[in-house]
């Protein structure tokens, strides 16, 4: 079964996308960040994550869910091929937190979009630090998008993508997000990595909550029980949610993930106040 587009794009409030063009990309990408979240409920529940399209069309699309890189993209990237765009999958080495020579596996998906004969990277699956528009991937210089700025340099014969956080000005404040080269994928290059991430007890995917969504006027972000807004004018505020029924509200109101039915309560009770 192939995607159903029409149901993507009214997802995304984009049902009038219909051609293959730069803009339309950047619009595809954008409202794609806006409109579904990034969450890992399924793993922190011990739920396994399918990786079928017919399955992830059901939790992102129709149900209204998040999810995580190897969903996100998975579903965007059939989106992107059914408007006409030539879409090729990438996997990358996750350096988020580390040093940039850290060595780490592949554990993260991201796309390769050809428009207008250039090529562009494209990722609405990286939590908390999604690009919310579309990449370059000649260029070597500081690339802005509605929310953060990004920077690819060559590092070791590979990509490295750099991000300039919301609010930062320090040119030194860049921070690795991933390396990767430009090989291409295939759906089975992402089943290890999507198994091991979901059942592993020592995964962060496992054993945290994370939840991320960006709105037009910066980034909210849930991990475990700390939820945080950081606003593009440089604003930051933090709270503790104190109950699973809190957590419900938040992950409705703030998110727009409806989790009533998921049994989140007693792995939440888990979680260190």
């Amino acid at each position: 079964m192939s995607l159903d587009l029409q149901r993507y794009l009214d997802r995304i409030g984009a049902s009038d996308a219909a051609s293959a063009d730069l803009p339309t990309l950047r619009r595809i990408v954008y409202q794609h960040a806006l409109a579904i979240p990034f969450e890992n409920l399924d793993p922190f529940r011990g739920v396994p994550v399918s990786l079928d399209l017919v399955m992830v069309q059901h939790k992102l699309v129709d149900s209204r869910r998040g999810g995580w890189c190897f969903e996100h993209n998975l579903l965007l990237g059939e989106a992107l091929r059914a408007l006409g765009f030539s879409v090729q999958d990438l996997a990358a080495r996750v350096l988020w937190g580390r040093d940039a020579a850290a060595r780490t596996p592949r554990t993260h998906r991201l796309l390769e979009v050809e428009a207008e004969g250039r090529h562009w990277l494209v990722d609405s699956g990286f939590g908390g630090q999604t690009p919310t528009g579309i990449l370059d991937l000649a260029d070597r210089e500081p690339q802005s998008t509605p929310h953060e700025s990004f920077l690819l340099q060559v590092l070791e014969g590979d990509l490295l993508l750099q991000a300039l956080p919301t609010g930062a000005s320090d040119r030194d404040a860049w921070r690795p997000l991933y390396r990767f080269d430009r090989a291409r994928q295939w759906p089975v290059d992402f089943e290890a990595a999507n198994f091991q991430l979901a059942r592993d007890p020592q995964s962060p995917f496992t054993t945290q909550l994370s939840v991320a969504r960006p709105t037009k006027d910066g980034r909210w972000s849930l991990r475990n029980r700390e939820l945080t807004w950081r606003g593009l004018d440089g604003r930051e505020e933090r709270r503790v949610i104190a109950d699973a029924g809190a957590l419900l509200d938040n992950l409705e109101r703030v998110f727009g993930i409806d989790a009533t039915d998921l049994g989140l309560e007693r792995r939440f009770g888990e979680l260190a106040p």
